[in-house]
């Protein structure tokens, strides 16, 4: 006997409402909001990585400067920023992704929010941030910044600072896209400055208040 075909002209109606209810749930958690910065960076990175404790010290910075931190939920660079908030006595969120490979909140999340979808979660992380802070990382942490990047840049939302963490990590990146997305005019040479390049935690709060106070 064939097996039966899903039909997704049944389920997918249904789904909108799982959708709904993370927005929801989303919108209502995290609406006290208003000074907070996003963390990104690869959950493969050991607490001996430097930039690991980078992305410790920085967030520490950040929370003692008044921010509340915002990271992924996961390890590694997740894990260290959250920690550096937590210990620095700041707000330390997590917005969690169930995914198969089953990521385990790090123990430093003070306030945790989980996702099914990826779109929901990249939306909190947008709406609720003042800046994005991007620590070196795989895919999931070049999607989070391109996306950035591309809302930016297309005006979808507010210019808002996106700050690279880690001269010697993107350096490879930004010369091709120096070299090759410039030079063929796939991107305007100007729209390189909607990011900069930061590894020092008192110039990245400077440059988020000054970009504000502008």
């Amino acid at each position: 006997m064939a097996p039966l075909k899903q039909d997704f002209t049944k389920e997918d109606p249904w789904r909108i409402f799982r959708i709904m209810s993370e927005f929801v749930d989303g919108f209502e958690e995290l609406a006290d909001l208003k000074n907070a910065v996003s963390v990104f960076g690869s959950a493969r990175s050991k607490p001996s990585d430097k930039y690991y404790k980078l992305a410790e010290k920085t967030a520490s910075h950040m929370a003692k400067s008044g921010y509340t931190v915002i990271t992924g939920a996961g390890p590694g660079i997740m894990e260290a920023a959250n920690k550096g908030a937590k210990k620095s006595g700041g707000d330390s969120i997590g917005l969690n992704i169930l995914i198969p490979t089953k990521q385990k909140p790090n123990r430093y999340v003070t306030r945790l929010i989980d996702f099914k979808y990826f779109f929901c979660r990249k939306v909190m992380f947008a709406k609720y941030s003042k800046a994005f802070l991007v620590f070196p990382g795989g895919f999931g942490t070049l999607d989070e910044l391109f996306e950035a990047l591309s809302l930016v840049q297309t005006q979808r939302v507010d210019p808002f600072p996106v700050i690279l963490v880690g001269k010697d990590y993107w350096k490879g990146l930004i010369k091709w896209m120096q070299t090759a997305l410039v030079k063929r005019g796939t991107l305007v040479k100007s729209e390189l400055s909607i990011f900069t390049l930061i590894d020092d935690p008192r110039e990245m709060t400077g440059f988020i208040r000054d970009f504000y106070r502008k």
